[in-house]
């Protein structure tokens, strides 16, 4: 992910979540945190998702991710999951976590395809309307987690 990708990421964030993050958010995330890395997807030449993560020690923690409306359905979620997974194994994560709504059975089921379990919860953790979030773990498998 580039600055110049924020207008399409921001235009991604409104159509996905009822609290976005705003373009200045991304753009700290880009130049002054060192432990961040964000990618976008690209579906005929245009952004279609994006994911990020933090990058922290043997652990890499989902901060978003997030398809286009218009892009649904065509599985591009699980492909840029597992790039992200591909990425944080590259770059010597051995586990990947990630907070996700109970409501959200889409992600729930991209998430267990994936390898994540749940293991705990955040009890009113979505500021909009109090829902808790799944606490969910995964162990990068050991060809996604080798460079």
């Amino acid at each position: 992910m580039s600055l110049e990708d924020i207008p399409a990421i921001c235009h991604i964030e409104k159509e996905s979540f009822t609290t976005p993050w705003t373009a200045a958010a991304f753009q700290n995330e880009l130049t002054n945190n060192q432990f961040a890395n964000y990618i976008v997807l690209e579906y005929e030449g245009k952004i279609a998702g994006y994911g990020g993560m933090w990058l922290i020690m043997e652990e890499a923690h989902v901060t978003n991710i997030a398809i286009g409306a218009a892009y649904r359905g065509r599985k591009l979620g699980d492909r840029l999951l597992t790039e992200m997974q591909r990425t944080a194994g590259s770059l010597g994560a051995q586990r990947m976590t990630l907070e996700v709504r109970p409501s959200n059975e889409v992600a729930l089921g991209l998430y267990a395809k994936k390898g994540f379990r749940s293991v705990g919860v955040r009890r009113g953790y979505y500021t909009d309307n109090q829902e808790d979030a799944l606490i969910m773990w995964a162990d990068l498998p050991a060809s996604v987690s080798k460079p």
